[in-house]
């Protein structure tokens, strides 16, 4: 299958220092799974590589104010655990991009994620119209949380979705392993980054 760069998007969600760094929140909670992959590694080639075949870059960071008020006063589930660690502040280091995964100038920084799904609350559905995209293609934080939401969103948006199975990573492998083997398949294509490159001309 060959993919059309001009009618591609890489959607890159939160490769943020939380995660992806030593002294992030969240990064011994996901190191062990990136270790497993190297995803980080991977992801960076992807980018780089589908960058300069033409795709569309989309970043898609969650970032929060210092007393999230975004969030209601009693959050549940995972948000409560972003707001009681303090994760992901955009005014502090663990909210920023990490240096291996910054944005180019040509790069689309998506604005308004507060949630789990890239689309909620977000202009990336205007983007991916804007740009005439066709082609979903999803890498990130956590498998099977952001990702597997933002993968959900796409696929019944009509777009052809691809998840690159080693460029994500969850909290554990069993989770990994779980979200790669039966809901991958169900909402995207998945596809290692080396399979995804070769589709591009």
């Amino acid at each position: 299958m060959a993919l059309d760069p001009q009618k591609t998007a890489l959607v890159l969600i939160e490769f943020q220092n939380e995660f992806t760094t030593e002294g992030g929140k969240l990064h011994d909670a996901v190191k062990s799974v990136m270790e497993s992959t190297g995803m980080l590694a991977n992801a960076k080639a992807t980018m780089d590589a589908a960058r300069d075949k033409g795709v569309l870059i989309c970043h898609c960071p969650i970032t929060f104010s210092d007393d999230y008020k975004e969030l209601s006063k009693e959050p549940y589930g995972i948000l409560a655990n972003v707001k009681g660690g303090g994760a992901f502040k955009a005014s502090e280091w663990g909210g920023a991009f990490c240096d291996t995964m910054k944005p180019a100038d040509t790069d689309v920084i998506v604005q308004g994620k507060r949630g789990l799904c890239g689309f909620a609350s977000t202009n990336l559905r205007f983007i991916l119209s804007q740009n005439r995209i066709e082609n979903v293609v999803l890498a990130g934080f956590l498998t099977n949380c952001c990702v597997e939401s933002t993968m959900r969103a796409a696929y019944e948006n009509g777009f052809r979705v691809f998840t690159l199975t080693d460029c994500c990573a969850a909290t554990s492998q069993e989770e990994q392993d779980a979200a790669v083997k039966f809901t991958f398949p169900m909402f995207s294509l998945p596809i290692k980054h080396t399979e995804f490159l070769a589709m591009l001309p």
